[in-house]
């Protein structure tokens, strides 16, 4: 086996000297309610990523940005690069934010920019939201490939991936979405069942380096890809382990890989959710190589390999994991 480094890997690894040809100076203005000083932290989307690209002091609750950026684009505004910050579209226009830290920053409020209207537009109606009818309102927002890309990308296969980006507007097409969206679609068809499973080398628990290959061929493996951080994650634990349990002594097992940042977090998990079975991670969050190889967008998400290899199925969770083991295997 080869292992493959998908084409959206490498153009991400390209997008910070694009986004510096296209820079502008931010107009962003804001308070912070209840806080008179301190830092207030710019931080960029990047592959589900926030990184810190500027801070400010707060002077009176006050504060105000003119860093060169990449506009139209999602940032993040927080008081503490630690936690979850403040989702904000920002473009080249006058733009002010009333930030509320408490209740997840439900009561925040962002004045001067369409696309983040658009956003929140989204947010309000988000369970009844059809991509295609999305993309037909306003083709041309950043919002519309933000949600294609964040909120859609994990559940379309590669012909759809395909047909929805090319909905967008010639304006969109060179943003970190659609070119990722454009090599996720290539990924993705790589990693269909019937084809071989792509090889990666992470890190055990132990340290050491664990190429995934070597836990091919002696039976069923069940590719696992999860975090301690994923609420559905470890939800969905309980029915792997009973699959594990029921099925082990008759050529099936499981192999984790974990998207988690901390190894601390990471073996808590392992020992609560008793998942006795081989694990690794390169605790590099979404950069994570191995789901960047397989195309995994969201978590949890699985790939069962036979005996030869191959991708047998994608995705198998819950009762349908235990039916097509009962399938193929028996017991």
């Amino acid at each position: 086996m080869k292992t493959k480094i998908p084409l959206w890997v490498l153009s991400l690894l390209c997008l910070g000297s694009v986004h510096a040809q296209h820079s502008i100076p931010l107009q962003l203005k804001g308070t912070v309610k209840d806080v008179e000083t301190g830092t207030i932290y710019l931080q960029r989307f990047d592959n589900k990523i926030f990184r810190t690209v500027d801070s400010a002091a707060l002077h009176e609750g006050s504060f105000a940005f003119s860093t060169r950026v990449q506009l139209p684009e999602l940032y993040g505004l927080t008081l503490d690069t630690g936690k979850t910050p403040f989702y904000v579209f920002l473009e080249d226009a006058p733009i002010s934010v009333a930030l509320d830290t408490s209740a997840y920053y439900r009561n925040s409020v962002v004045t001067g920019s369409k696309a983040h209207d658009r956003f929140v537009d989204y947010s309000r109606r988000q369970q009844r939201v059809q991509i295609a009818d999305f993309i037909n309102e306003d083709p041309a927002s950043i919002t519309t490939a933000y949600v294609l890309y964040r909120n859609f990308a994990y559940r379309l296969s590669p012909q759809e991936i395909r047909e929805y980006t090319a909905q967008l507007a010639p304006s969109l097409q060179h943003t970190q979405y659609v070119t990722v969206l454009h090599g996720l679609a290539n990924t993705l068809e790589t990693v269909l069942p019937g084809n071989e499973a792509p090889d990666f080398t992470s890190t055990a628990p132990d340290g050491s380096t664990v190429r995934f290959s070597d836990h091919l061929g002696k039976g069923y493996v069940l590719l696992d890809f999860w975090a301690a951080w994923c609420g559905p994650c470890r939800r969905e634990n309980p029915n792997v382990v009973a699959a594990y349990q029921h099925f082990k002594d008759k050529g099936f097992t499981v192999f984790g890989v974990s998207l988690d940042k901390t190894k601390e977090a990471w073996l808590k998990a392992i020992e609560a959710d008793r998942l006795t079975w081989p694990h690794v991670s390169d605790l590099t969050f979404w950069d994570s190589e191995a789901a960047a190889i397989y195309g995994v967008r969201a978590i949890p998400s699985n790939f069962l390999i036979g005996p030869d290899g191959t991708i047998v199925a994608r995705n198998l969770r819950g009762e349908e994991l235990h039916r097509k083991l009962q399938e193929l295997i028996g017991g």
